[in-house]
């Protein structure tokens, strides 16, 4: 007899398309449904919910159905059985038991002992450790962060696959498992309501610059945290001094980037060009292309950024407002890197740890022209932080989709209209969109 599973789907399962995908995985790898039970939400703030039962093909067996539940529970559809979470030891350090469950980048819980706990820190691509916690504890989070516990108890967090340690207990198998896709009522307004922005160079910009404006000033007036992930392509269009605006005025909290876009930023202070063109005339100036070494020389002479901004070498630009608002930065480095700056980190593992800290902090993030940063941080990110990426290369925006960051609003312009046309509107109220110089290629030199 052919094995059967139960799954449910709750929510704004039709708006969203999430009934349909189910249905379609369903059939496309060879299984059978049911419907039990299916109640249609009538009115637009109103969720619905389906029981199905889902069965493999004829000619399939149970690790078939066990492909289609797994496949299903990536997109919110969760077993209905009320089972604990399998937890299995890690045999050593770095490695994680066979068929450990791997996360979404969706809010998760998981139930141990009777009760369903939140997950912590949650990205995807992880695996989920269970701990029991007591009074006075200090437990380490996936990017190593140090927690106390105050409470006796039991909680749930992720750890990436190079931070597990021997005993770690590594929830396997989908089983006391739910995945909570975010709700995507119809009548949700704004860029992020119904976060499907999906990618167009077609619309209205301006407008669309308007609502992330207000998004950008709703998330700070609320007490949450803003992170620019920017590649040097936004120093060659001429939007540094815009950007450098909205960290002075308190709009952005962290910043992600790479050695490339400090150097470059720190260049135009010292000489007025960016790799080597004169941001002015726009043209390129006698030993124009040994600016930015000459730039990261004379970083490293004065020890670092915020070095020389202390001694007066860097008086203007980005990084200059980071050092003198503390706002901080992380600069991962590559390995094509000159230099490299003394601020930038060289460790793979380290960089990206780094990262995965200010990811985890962020409510609103924006990815300005750079694909391999927007990527990366996008892989940290839950589904529920706001994302918005700006490129004039529609991949980068299509690649961060295809990644996993469905939630993301992606915008197909200059990247060098777009943000002084967003300071504009966040510090003055006025969008009129400006000449913000030539476009500028993301891929020339993202580092």
């Amino acid at each position: 007899m052919t094995a059967t599973r139960t799954v449910e789907l709750d929510g704004h399962i039709i708006d969203s398309g999430m009934m349909q995908r189910a249905f379609g995985l369903v059939m496309d790898l060879g299984g059978d449904f049911e419907v039990e039970e299916f109640v249609v939400g009538k009115h637009k703030d109103k969720t619905s919910h389906c029981r199905m039962a889902v069965t493999a093909g004829p000619d399939e067996d149970d690790a078939d159905l066990q492909e289609i539940l797994h496949e299903l529970h990536q997109i919110g559809a969760n077993l209905i059985d009320p089972v604990d979470a399998r937890v299995v030891p890690a045999p050593a350090d770095q490695v994680v038991p066979h068929g450990f469950y791997s996360t979404t980048n969706h809010p998760t819980r998981v139930r141990y002992e009777g009760e369903w706990i939140d997950v912590q820190n949650i990205e995807m691509d992880c695996a989920i450790v269970v701990e029991e916690t007591s009074t006075g504890n200090q437990n380490s989070s996936s990017s190593g962060d140090v927690v106390e516990e105050t409470d006796d108890g039991v909680r749930a967090y992720t750890k990436v696959l190079n931070a597990i340690e021997e005993g770690d207990l590594v929830v396997t198998d989908e089983a006391g498992v739910r995945v909570e896709p975010p709700e995507r009522p119809r009548d949700a307004s704004g860029p992020f309501g119904f976060m499907q922005g999906g990618v167009s160079s077609e619309r209205p910009s301006e407008s669309l610059i308007k609502q992330v404006a207000d998004a950008l000033e709703e998330t700070k007036a609320q007490g949450g945290k803003v992170l620019v992930v920017a590649g040097p392509a936004l120093i060659h269009a001429g939007a540094g001094d815009d950007l450098a605006r909205l960290v002075r005025e308190g709009y952005v909290d962290m910043i992600s980037a790479g050695n490339g876009f400090a150097t470059h930023d720190v260049e135009r202070g010292l000489y007025g060009t960016s790799l080597g063109m004169d941001m002015e005339t726009m043209e390129h100036p006698r030993k124009g292309h040994k600016h930015h070494i000459y730039t990261i020389s004379e970083v490293i002479r004065a020890g670092g950024i915020e070095e020389a901004v202390e001694e007066g070498l860097v008086g203007s630009g980005i990084m200059y407002e980071c050092v003198k608002n503390d706002v901080p930065y992380v600069l991962a480095g590559s390995i094509r890197d000159d230099g490299p700056l003394p601020d930038t980190i060289t460790d793979a593992v380290e960089a990206q740890e780094a990262i995965r800290e200010q990811a985890h902090e962020a409510d609103m993030v924006l990815m300005l022209s750079t694909l391999l940063h927007s990527v990366a941080v996008g892989n940290c990110l839950p589904s529920t932080t706001r994302v918005v990426c700006v490129d004039i290369n529609p991949a980068t925006v299509t690649q961060l989709l295809d990644r996993g960051s469905s939630q993301a609003i992606g915008m197909v312009t200059d990247i060098g209209t777009f943000v002084p046309t967003l300071a504009d509107e966040v510090l003055t109220g006025d969008s009129s969109v400006t000449d913000g110089g030539e476009d500028a290629d993301a891929d020339a030199a993202d580092d």
